[in-house]
């Protein structure tokens, strides 16, 4: 079976860096989509800035998408490439033979 990819960013502003833990955890339940990251703090206020490089199929960025904007605090923006390219899909370790 195959899935559609697609390449595009997330940037993430954490107004308040106490839930910076939180969205840590989550950037690493989806590491797997996440093709490189620069994390920018400001160092005169709580704030930071985190900008992603994601490949992925839509249902893995959307969900990501949507989990880090529902976490107060947190503001998203993302864009993914229009053309998308195929990939075999690999099913998970417990459901491979």
């Amino acid at each position: 079976m195959q899935e559609e990819i697609r390449l595009g960013f997330i940037g993430i502003v954490i107004n308040d860096r106490v839930i910076a833990a939180e969205v840590n955890a989550l950037l690493g339940q989806y590491a797997r989509v996440i093709r490189a990251r620069v994390g920018v703090p400001d160092a005169d206020s709580v704030a930071a800035v985190i900008g992603l490089i994601v490949e992925g199929d839509n249902p893995s960025l959307g969900a990501l998408t949507a989990k880090l904007g529902n976490l107060r605090g947190v503001e998203v923006k993302s864009a993914l490439s229009r053309r998308n390219r195929l990939r075999e899909s690999v099913p998970p370790d417990h459901e491979r033979t």
